[in-house]
């Protein structure tokens, strides 16, 4: 949110308007307003939406929503049509597509007064869910209704918390963090070997799930980061919630928080590209900076025998937007070896139909990397050192010593 926040101003029944403009996406708002209501079709506002313009609605809330899901059939039937492109092409074409759809979706516009009090007909009462996105507000403001209904759709969540089978719990996700819907990522941090360890790093830890699961395995202390203030406090909330608050830390830190670990893990954004939101960011890595950053960091925050729990996805392999050796070559060049490699397929499939790339989004397989500080290597024509073997000293009155 902006301390001073832009502002937005049109002209209605011959007066001047103004009001702040409100958004938790850094979305532009748009140079010209135009007052619209239940007449307006979805050619139209694609038409105007297209030219710049903004769409204030003062209809029937419904039929704002019916008009948002008209003007989508609209712009997704245009793409249907097109023919495919080799896998990667493809991806960022619907990439594309899909910034284009959200920037004509988002100029369907609706004001809140005072309050967030939303004076449409038939509006349902989304007060406490801006109050929890945007804070206290004392004067009228216009957003985008598409991002209106996210905010609704987030309250909703955080209200009722989504089940998490590893923890015999829920977690509850604020807007703008990403939510662990997936199941696979979080089951294969429940089910990997864990050695001992007096301390771990959760890395982006997001709404602190897998922060959650490694303190109810049993670590003894864990430290969290993320970098947007969002995921903090959701982080923070959750582990309040679940009983963890006294065995948890969590810090607004890039990527990794003063000190070592036993154990770091990490479910980084696994796209390569540039994200257009706070939520993309836990999804897109811009030319894979983050992943590099986290390998490359990792002999510095491990302990002598340390491991690193890296959970990632092989689709960008797949789509062909990252080399299949691209990711043991990093690990290799940061002094580390992968000790064992878990795979389990996806929670969620993509329906057949689903898009020109379903077939090979079908075939994702999600991986826990288990990575720990490569042993040296013997130079060739070399004899390795040999390790002599310690002697069996004899109990004392100190006790057994340590083997």
């Amino acid at each position: 949110m902006h301390e001073n926040p832009p502002a937005v101003s049109w002209r209605e029944g011959g007066v001047a308007r103004r009001a702040r403009w409100l958004t938790a996406n850094d979305r532009r708002p748009p140079t010209h307003i135009l007052v619209v209501t239940d007449g307006l079709t979805a050619d139209d506002a694609c038409r105007l939406a297209a030219g710049g313009t903004g769409l204030l609605w003062r209809g029937d809330f419904p039929n704002a929503r019916a008009l948002l899901a008209a003007m989508a059939r609209r712009i997704d039937r245009s793409a249907a049509r097109r023919r495919p492109l080799p896998p990667a092409a493809e991806f960022h074409r619907q990439r594309r597509h899909r910034a284009h759809r959200a920037r004509l979706l988002g100029a369907v516009l609706v004001e809140l007064g005072p309050g967030h009090v939303l004076g449409l007909r038939r509006a349902p009462d989304v007060a406490a869910a801006c109050h929890e996105v945007y804070g206290p507000s004392a004067t009228p403001a216009v957003l985008a209704l598409r991002e209106l209904i996210g905010v609704l759709s987030a309250h909703e969540w955080r209200r009722t918390g989504i089940p998490i089978p590893a923890l015999g719990a829920r977690i509850h996700p604020h807007h703008g963090v990403f939510a662990p819907t997936r199941t696979d990522y979080v089951a294969l941090v429940a089910q990997a070997p864990l050695g001992p360890v007096r301390r771990a790093f959760d890395i982006g830890t997001g709404t602190g799930v897998l922060a959650a699961v490694l303190l109810h395995r049993g670590v003894p202390a864990v430290v969290a980061t993320d970098v947007e203030p969002c995921a903090v406090a959701c982080a923070r909330e959750n582990l309040q919630r679940l009983g963890f608050a006294d065995r948890s830390t969590v810090l607004r830190r890039n990527l990794f928080p003063p000190g070592r670990a036993d154990l770091v893990v990490c479910n980084p954004p696994w796209m390569p590209g540039t994200p257009a939101s706070p939520l993309e960011a836990g999804i897109y890595d811009r030319r894979g900076a983050t992943l590099a950053a986290f390998v490359r960091g990792l002999p510095d925050h491990l302990t002598g025998r340390g491991e690193a729990w890296l959970v990632v996805s092989d689709l960008p392999e797949l789509l062909g937007l990252r080399d299949p050796g691209a990711l043991p070559a990093l690990v290799a060049e940061a002094g580390l070896a992968v000790r064992e490699r878990l795979t389990a397929p996806p929670s969620t499939r993509p329906q057949p139909t689903d898009d020109a790339l379903a077939r090979l989004r079908s075939r994702e397989t999600i991986a826990l990397w288990r990575l720990g500080r490569a042993e040296p290597s013997v130079p060739a024509g070399t004899t390795a050192p040999c390790r002599r073997t310690p002697r069996r000293s004899t109990p004392t009155s100190r006790g057994n010593p340590r083997t």
